[in-house]
């Protein structure tokens, strides 16, 4: 893929006033010019909860924000055209576009069904209380809104497993359908963790599977994205993103990039799902997440030279996409775990200059959270630059010490000014003498961070003696590549 950079071009508070797809279209270039190769847009479909929907809660996959349908015809972003818009606004600047999947529960039913249903533990979903009895439940999707437009297809009990709510009783329970049973090539958590929320859909009835592939069909040749972000993987059958993804990549003669979201520390789990699936995608890497995200809050104590390992970039780098944060981990969300303020700078510079995998910069940490009053990363745009024209060449890592590690990257002859060394320090921070290739011997580096003063001369075998203060993180260039990066303001 070359020196691919994700952006996810949203955060969970946006403002709910239909202005994201617009705001894309405007802000394109700057994107690009910010080193961004590829975009992954939130959900663009209709939500249960019409525009104030993140894009989560599905309701009509169909519904691009041109049909008025649980109150509103815009989504949360925009509307249709302003969709479409955005995404060619987005190619012409060269950037990949990856559209958001979420396929596996669905909300908002315009009707419900009474359906004999059985009673499942939560901890254990094979294990079932009590007998079975008859539920009224919300699983008829009519899209009365819609009025057949793209698809007559009329969701109804027999498309799903299960669901979570018995208008009878108005009782919130986890039930499992009257014939039906758990999706089989999911994550075993709960003992099979198919169901999340939500009615459930039966990924065993070739019906759905069928209508989820037209539809597939249908949203690649309406907006023409690059790719996709495919959402809760883990409680999905593996077996059906393989299929879905094959059968688009063949009928389109389109490569269609694909990351899942494994929501897994245990990287076995997810070396497993994509050998299983045949490589068919890339996952995000959640288990270097939690790595970060442990060091942040370790008080300068975390195991700095352990920060890799059981990572998806230590196992499978080929299919690793590395983040930060995102939506899901910002603070107040269900899966909080957000990287602290002061560690953002080093997780940056890790996943975006040490050439594993593909970085996806969350919307966020560059332009900040005015829901909870968190400013952007103020070196990330500095480091989104230091990647695109800096950080190529063979890698040298030295991540040998509890408290200062780092690595280098010996450049690319072609590129005279590329290669650089990056230390960094939870604690009180230090030196290290690290290669950067017999090419750099007699020049001259600095810190291109400005957080550290002086020099450093490579010697004749191409080291040189790189500090770095406590708590941060210095990124070494050469001083001409340091002289272009404040010529250009950065």
């Amino acid at each position: 893929m070359g020196q691919q950079t994700m952006l996810q071009c949203f955060e969970w508070y946006l403002p709910a006033n239909q202005c994201l797809w617009r705001r894309l279209s405007k802000q394109a270039p700057m994107l690009r010019k910010l080193g961004i190769t590829s975009v992954w847009l939130p959900p663009a479909y209709k939500g249960a909860a019409g525009n104030q929907d993140v894009g989560y809660g599905v309701y009509d996959t169909y519904d691009l924000g041109e049909f008025d349908q649980k109150g509103s015809v815009a989504t949360k972003y925009g509307t249709r055209d302003e969709y479409l818009q955005a995404v060619k606004a987005l190619r012409q600047e060269g950037l990949s576009v990856l559209a958001d999947i979420v396929l596996n529960h669905r909300m908002g039913a315009d009707e419900t069904e009474t359906v004999r249903a059985v009673q499942d533990a939560g901890n254990n979903r094979y294990q079932t209380i009590g007998s079975e009895e008859t539920i009224t439940a919300w699983t008829k999707f009519t899209f009365p809104g819609r009025k057949g437009k793209y698809s007559d297809f009329v969701w109804d009990w027999t498309c799903f497993d299960g669901t979570d709510w018995d208008q009878r009783k108005k009782k919130n329970a986890i039930y499992l359908f009257e014939g039906k049973n758990w999706d089989s090539g999911v994550d075993t958590e709960n003992m099979n963790y198919d169901y999340l929320m939500g009615a459930d859909l039966d990924l065993s009835n070739p019906i759905v599977v069928e209508e989820l592939k037209n539809w597939g069909r249908w949203y690649l040749r309406t907006v023409g994205m690059d790719g996709f972000r495919l959402d809760a993987v883990k409680h999905i059958n593996r077996d059906f993103y393989t299929d879905w993804l094959t059968t688009l990549r063949r009928e389109s003669g389109q490569d269609l990039f694909a990351v899942g979201e494994y929501w897994s520390q245990d990287v076995t789990k997810l070396t497993d799902y994509i050998q299983g699936g045949g490589g068919c995608m890339s996952l995000f890497d959640v288990p270097l997440h939690f790595r970060l995200h442990q060091a942040s809050r370790s008080g300068g104590q975390y195991p700095m030279d352990q920060l890799l390992t059981g990572t998806l970039a230590e196992r499978d780098e080929e299919h690793a996409v590395l983040f930060v944060d995102n939506h899901d981990t910002q603070p107040g969300q269900a899966l909080s775990s957000w990287v602290d303020g002061w560690f953002k700078s080093m997780a940056y510079a890790l996943i975006l200059l040490r050439g594993v995998g593909v970085p996806c910069v969350f919307w966020g940490d560059l332009f900040g959270i005015p829901h909870d009053g968190i400013a952007p990363v103020p070196e990330l745009p500095l480091l989104l630059h230091i990647r695109e024209l800096i950080a190529y060449g063979e890698r040298h890592d030295y991540f040998d010490d509890a408290n200062v590690v780092g690595f280098t990257r010996e450049g690319d002859p072609q590129r005279p000014e590329s290669g650089l060394a990056v230390i960094f320090s939870d604690g009180a921070g230090g030196s290290k003498r690290m290669y950067v290739g017999k090419r750099m011997s007699g020049r001259y580096f600095v810190d291109s961070t400005r957080k550290t003063q002086g020099c450093v001369r490579i010697d004749e075998e191409g080291y040189g003696l790189f500090q770095v203060n406590g708590g941060t993180v210095a990124v070494w260039v050469t001083r001409e590549a340091a002289n272009q990066l404040f010529v250009e303001g950065l």
